[in-house]
């Protein structure tokens, strides 16, 4: 299956001409480096440094930051220069209400339009999500099961309407699936989720997503608690 960041790509409305292409690049790399967490909400981004490291001029890395502020995921500070966005709590709550809006509506529409072998599919990833433990691989494959069964919901223009949200989601910070108990909480939402899917239930399937976007947006929460906590011990 496609990476997250080349499903981004695809779904936006970026130029490809020959003298964007290097510049292209590097916006997906710098996606991925933010996506992974090798750069964090709140880290400056220096062309020279990341010119380097991509083996590219400067210029096309300048593009890609002009893309990524673009996206919303990166701010030029005074004195600092460009830095990745960091979330605050209004944001943090305005995301994941829109989030539930338009997974919801994912949700009922795929249980009439995903067709059996989709559902299947769906079906592997939550055995995958079940197997790995928490951490980044229970992360990506939860990305995978969401972008899968918004693309069974079979509607570009939800598709479209996702895709800032998909890229807002990069700079939330550590994924909640590092913590046990919520790992554990996902797997169980994911399988609701899958059930209403295969009997065909959009009403259930979109109660199911609402109370697994619901416990995400809690989870997210103290963990936005906990590291005010954390800093204010400093």
């Amino acid at each position: 299956m496609q990476s997250f960041n080349t499903w981004l790509f695809r779904m936006s409305d970026e130029p490809t001409s020959p003298e964007n292409l290097q510049g292209n690049a590097a916006y997906r790399a710098l996606l991925t480096e933010i996506q992974s967490g090798a750069i964090s909400p709140g880290d400056r981004l220096r062309e020279t440094d990341i010119a380097a490291r991509l083996g590219v001029s400067r210029t096309p890395v300048r593009e890609a930051i002009r893309q990524l502020e673009a996206d919303g995921l990166v701010m030029h500070l005074p004195r600092v220069g460009a830095t990745v966005r960091k979330l605050d709590y209004s944001e943090v709550m305005e995301l994941y209400e829109m989030r539930s809006v338009l997974e919801c509506t994912a949700a009922r529409m795929a249980a009439r339009a995903a067709s059996d072998v989709e559902i299947a599919e769906l079906a592997v990833i939550c055995e995958e999500l079940a197997k790995v433990g928490k951490g980044t691989e229970a992360s990506r494959l939860n990305r995978q099961f969401h972008r899968a069964l918004l693309e069974a919901a079979k509607n570009r223009f939800l598709i479209k309407s996702m895709l800032a949200l998909q890229k807002a989601m990069l700079i939330l910070g550590r994924t909640t699936l590092a913590d046990e108990e919520r790992y554990e909480s996902a797997i169980a939402e994911h399988s609701a989720i899958l059930t209403a899917l295969s009997t065909r239930d959009g009403d259930a399937a979109e109660t199911a997503m609402r109370a697994h976007i619901t416990a995400g947006q809690r989870a997210r929460i103290r963990a936005l608690r906990a590291e005010l906590d954390n800093k204010s011990l400093l």
